[in-house]
């Protein structure tokens, strides 16, 4: 499913237009984003959370020249399905 797939489903659930269901989907999106920028988690219950998550710095090779790199640690958008959705999918 892709975003404007997602647009749709919403629009038909909740009896909406399509373009009220983008801005509700286009806000929730930005809200979520928002919380992650400033170091929050969003949990919604039955569905799951998303949180920063940190990945140290490690050591790779460069795939062409096989010489070995040093690869920046950096901040990551993480999600951790809760137990309705596991559920629902086994």
């Amino acid at each position: 499913m892709n975003k404007s797939e997602l647009i749709d489903h919403v629009a038909e659930a909740a009896d909406i237009s399509k373009a009220s269901a983008g801005r509700a989907v286009d806000a929730a999106i930005a809200a979520v984003k928002s919380a992650l920028q400033n170091g929050d988690s969003v949990t919604l219950v039955g569905f799951g959370t998303f949180y920063v998550g940190q990945r140290a710095s490690r050591s790779g090779r460069n795939p062409r020249t096989g010489k070995e790199i040093t690869i920046k640690s950096a901040t990551t958008p993480k999600f951790r399905a809760g137990k309705a959705l596991k559920d629902a999918l086994n």
